[in-house]
């Protein structure tokens, strides 16, 4: 008879004038670990017909987001560092399948760590008969490289993880771009960065490289905080490409799109996402939680042990993507949806949404973050005429420029088999030979 002896239980051990403790606790406890998960976004997008290209994707977070697009019927290409023959990869791409009732999901083969893997992926995509792309989700740089106590060996190959992540971002967009810019210019094309939570601790060094002896929590942050401020300049290059010809106002169609110039000028929109401390990308990899060649039996245990308290303070996997469908599902300002009729007289009214994704930003919980970052004498433009316009955020243009040739040296690095070295280093290292 369980319920006679719960009964008994609780009144022996659970006395009635402590309920209203119990409840009041428990109330609270559910109040933190909603206020832990962050927002969930508001907002809601079909999918259907849209091509999504996804890394990271057989991470727990990507599998979590794999999973919520496929649901949503977007054409997916998961990118794999596995060969696409091995049964957990063909296991999920078919469950997938049959769940969500969705057959436009596959993986492909593309090991991030190789230039030559990337290079040799976006060429056969290109070559494709099919090279149509709605949007880029990058999530292989979400998950946290480089546990708290660490050897100088694994500090090492923590640093060419990082270094080979971030260039293989880089590298994929510059490679696929020449398919993006040949796109019809109403079509809404969007690049989500999804970056480590540790940008912040960053922020007072950058754009100066950390010590590499020092904690990995902010050589993580740097790593981040780079690919924040990579992503503000690609929205800069966009915008200053030329503008796309507005649609034929005089057109039969009922409703028209036209271009919002004053607030962006391409259709390509760019952004960061931080999803926020996961316990399964963020705290396992930094305890040595997860199953791989790091893995430790300690680690493990002492994640088991905190794990009530992550329950309450650290993100799900679920909870995890909400901002990446938040900048996914949000309308870009480059879109403003008017009638038009053949007897309008008069201006167009304008129609668009209270909430419009901005390009360029960082989000976090739903939301824009802003970051004061300051830009090093080393970055300073030179008095010339650029076509870039320079908005003074995430550091400006000055400093977008200069992390974006440290991507390239870095990449020309790693082909010459060098390591790679900081922003500000490679600043001051052109300054002496010029």
């Amino acid at each position: 008879m369980p319920l006679p002896f719960l009964a008994t239980f609780a009144e022996e051990y659970f006395p009635s004038q402590y309920y209203l403790r119990f409840i009041l606790g428990f109330s609270i406890l559910y109040a933190l670990r909603s206020y832990s998960q962050g927002r969930k976004t508001n907002r809601e997008r079909d999918l259907h017909g849209r091509v999504v290209l996804l890394t990271g994707g057989f991470t727990p977070t990507g599998s979590t987001l794999l999973e919520a697009l496929a649901k949503r019927g977007a054409h997916i290409i998961a990118l794999s560092p596995d060969p696409i023959e091995e049964p957990h990869i063909n296991l999920v791409v078919e469950a997938l399948r049959e769940t969500s009732k969705n057959r436009q999901i596959f993986a492909e083969h593309c090991d991030l760590s190789s230039t030559e893997s990337t290079k040799s992926f976006c060429t056969k995509f290109l070559t494709g008969q099919e090279t149509r792309l709605d949007a880029l989700i990058f999530t292989h740089e979400y998950e946290h490289i480089g546990p708290f106590f660490a050897s100088e060996k694994e500090r090492a190959d923590c640093e060419v993880k990082r270094a080979a992540a971030s260039d293989a971002t880089f590298l994929i967009t510059t490679l696929l771009l020449p398919t993006l810019l040949v796109a019809p210019p109403e079509r809404d094309i969007r690049i989500i960065n999804v970056v480590n939570p540790f940008y912040a601790a960053a922020v007072p060094l950058f754009p100066k490289a950390p010590n590499r002896k020092g904690s990995q929590l902010v050589l993580e942050g740097f790593r981040a905080l780079r690919s924040v401020v990579l992503t503000r300049h690609w929205q800069r290059v966009f915008d200053a490409l030329p503008a796309a010809p507005a649609p034929d106002a005089d057109a039969p169609s009922a409703e028209t799109t036209i271009s919002a110039s004053k607030q962006q000028k391409s259709n390509i929109v760019a952004v960061s996402v931080s999803p926020g401390f996961s316990r399964a990308d963020t705290i396992a990899p930094l305890l040595r939680a997860k199953r791989g060649p790091r893995f430790s039996p300690r680690g493990f245990i002492l994640y088991l042990l905190m794990l009530p308290v992550l329950y309450i303070f650290a993100k799900s996997a679920s909870s995890a993507i909400e901002p990446i469908l938040h900048a996914l599902f949000v309308p870009t300002p480059f879109k403003q949806k008017v009638t038009v009729g053949k007897d309008t007289k008069g201006p167009l009214e304008d129609s668009s949404p209270e909430e419009v994704l901005k390009p360029g930003a960082l989000y976090s919980n739903c939301s824009v973050v802003l970051l004061g970052i300051k830009v090093p004498e080393a970055a300073k433009k030179k008095d010339d005429k650029d076509a870039v316009v320079d908005d003074k955020e995430y550091g400006g243009e000055e400093l977008g420029r200069m992390v974006w040739e440290s991507y390239e040296e870095s990449l020309k690095a790693r082909g010459e088999g060098v390591s790679q070295v900081g922003v500000e280093e490679k600043g001051d290292s052109k300054k002496k030979d010029s």
